[in-house]
């Protein structure tokens, strides 16, 4: 006689839902925007099939809209024009750009708009680097300047979170440093914690225009074969400041996001990426796969794993399920 029979808590979506483990819901989710100069432009991304690069007039009506559905946190990401560009990413800090603009307005339309931000130097880079680039080298430190500018520039401007991106040694103190400095005690830091060189970044590059013009990422970005290597990265980001450590990309990269949620007691964010979503996108256009089946187990997989909080280009379109 069989005494144990697990399918009777299989048996029926009543009991299959009063046992289910995990959930996701749309307060776990940030939608990351892409951000472009001018007026009453929605670019379509070609790579990724049902993501738009905004101006900032169409980008306040999206996050409005978003709001609605009940998606109230979002990641601004910009297209900086190449004339823009230097080899110090001047323009990142520089008083009165598009991007600083549009996180001003954003929070004076819409303040129940909770805005993340992105400091790197690659997307208005000459070089298309997140670090100062010379003769072969990203500079570690030199960088640090770059990149406290810029966070002490969006958080003037009104962001709630500032997300560096750059994988620079000792960057969250820095920032840390300067935010207290200037009595933005309150601004918070999610840390792209462990931030892997990965394949899966190409529509993203494609998005912001901004993809090395020479060598690669690999000496700040970490190697997909390491592991253990990013307890060090998150014991670092944890004792210099950071508020959240974050896991990018997600999917390849669910047991990082497993090993950081089992050993600190900050809250896990995982980012799934852009070609992670175009993957989906592309197989679903094609009738390979069901979007929103596979919409909804990627997502699950990545709560599953014990991220808190999921950066995903499926943000939207999981709210309009009105799950959760």
């Amino acid at each position: 006689m069989l005494l144990r029979r697990p399918r009777r808590n299989r048996k029926s979506a009543v009991i299959r839902e009063l046992t289910e483990e995990t959930t996701v819901h749309k307060k776990d989710l940030i939608f990351p925007l892409f951000l472009i100069e001018g007026t009453n432009k929605k670019v379509e991304v070609g790579s990724m099939p049902g993501i738009y690069r905004y101006s900032q007039d169409t980008l306040l009506a999206e996050i409005e809209s978003c709001l609605e559905l009940g998606i109230k946190t979002f990641d601004l990401f910009p297209s900086i024009p190449e004339e823009n560009k230097d080899k110090v990413a001047s323009e990142s800090y520089r008083d009165g750009n598009f991007y600083l603009e549009t996180i001003r307005k954003v929070k004076e339309q819409l303040p129940e708009a909770c805005v993340m931000t992105d400091i790197a130097m690659d997307p208005y880079s000459s070089d298309g680097h997140d670090g100062v680039f010379e003769n072969g080298e990203i500079l570690n430190d030199e960088t640090l300047e770059v990149l406290g500018k810029m966070a002490l520039a969006q958080a003037q401007a009104g962001a709630d979170i500032l997300g560096p991106s750059d994988m620079m040694d000792g960057r969250v103190e820095y920032i840390r440093d300067i935010l207290d400095n200037n009595k933005f005690t309150n601004v918070s830091i999610m840390s792209y914690t462990a931030k892997y060189a990965s394949a899966f970044y190409g529509p993203f590059r494609d998005a912001l225009d901004s993809a090395p013009k020479s060598g690669d990422k690999k000496t700040y970005q970490m190697n997909p074969a390491n592991k253990r290597e990013a307890l060090i990265e998150a014991e670092l980001d944890y004792v210099e400041g950071a508020d959240f450590l974050m896991v990018k990309p997600a999917l390849a990269y669910l047991d990082i996001i497993s090993l950081l949620h089992d050993n600190f007691d900050l809250p896990i964010a995982a980012y799934n990426i852009s070609g992670e979503y175009s993957m989906v996108m592309a197989a679903a256009q094609n009738g390979w796969i069901d979007k929103e089946q596979a919409m909804l187990e990627v997502l699950l997989s990545i709560r599953r794993a014990g991220a808190k909080i999921i950066l995903t280009y499926f943000a939207k379109d999981f709210a309009k399920l009105n799950l959760g």
